[in-house]
């Protein structure tokens, strides 16, 4: 059961560009906006899945451009961002949601350029989300900005050391933002949304390494959930949260976004 009595009306007609939407939480984050009147920019690699998810959220009577992108690469992201003013005419939200952790490796068996690859991604690219928007986002004297955060930024995992690594560098720059952007009325805020039924999860179980491997798939979230408090972030019920990493582990949390049912 999910509790929809909350102040999504308020993202009726703002802009929303997420990262990483062509499946997982970045497709299932770019429904829940569209589902509230958003007009929604979605953005990976995958081309062709993103379309697929934009097609979706058209013929259901939405507004959403898919746009390739490779949030390793600046001029990509900026790009992007000129996408989306271009054509909705601003940028209200951005939620940083691309993120990689295959090859899952110890350090002395890791491939440097792939370790360097997944830092790129999860951390540079949450830089350059940060980059390209606030500038818009400071003309316009407001914003929100949601970064995809991990309870593995704080908690070390063997064989991860490339996704704790670069998900803890990626929160502190959360807070960076918040505390160098906040009085400009940008809201930034990371979300940490738990183990996920993604195809993340599917990689992490099959690596057969460190405790997260070892869990029943049944204990995995949807990747609605994590949707749903992306959405809520955005909305100013959750205005104090600014510079936070809220976590979705924590019943108090799924409670205040919503989420009645709980495991």
């Amino acid at each position: 059961m999910i509790n929809t009595s909350d102040n999504r009306h308020e993202l009726d007609g703002k802009s929303v560009l997420i990262t990483g939407a062509s499946r997982g939480i970045g497709a299932a984050t770019a429904r829940e906006f569209a589902r509230c009147g958003a007009n929604v920019v979605l953005a990976a690699r995958s081309l062709q899945a993103t379309d697929v998810v934009a097609d979706e959220i058209v013929k259901s009577g939405g507004q959403a451009i898919a746009v390739d992108c490779d949030v390793a690469n600046y001029a990509d992201v900026e790009k992007t961002v000129y996408r989306a003013v271009s054509t909705f005419g601003k940028l209200d939200i951005l939620v940083s949601n691309a993120g990689v952790i295959d090859p899952i490796a110890r350090i002395a068996e890791s491939d440097p350029e792939q370790w360097s690859r997944i830092a790129d991604i999860n951390y540079k690219g949450v830089y350059y989300g940060l980059r390209a928007a606030m500038p818009q986002m400071m003309r316009q004297g407001r914003g929100v900005i949601v970064n995809i955060s991990s309870g593995a930024a704080v908690n070390p995992l063997e064989g991860w050391s490339h996704y704790c690594s670069s998900k803890a560098a990626a929160l502190m720059l959360t807070r960076c933002a918040d505390r160098e952007y906040g009085q400009h009325g940008i809201r930034v805020v990371g979300l940490s949304p738990g183990t996920v039924a993604t195809d993340m999860q599917e990689h992490i179980k099959a690596s057969g390494v460190n405790p997260v491997s070892q869990l029943d798939p049944s204990v995995h979230s949807p990747p609605e959930w994590a949707a749903r408090a992306a959405v809520w972030l955005c909305t100013s019920d959750a205005s104090d949260l600014r510079g936070a990493d809220f976590s979705l582990k924590d019943e108090a949390g799924r409670r205040r976004v919503g989420l009645q049912s709980v495991k």
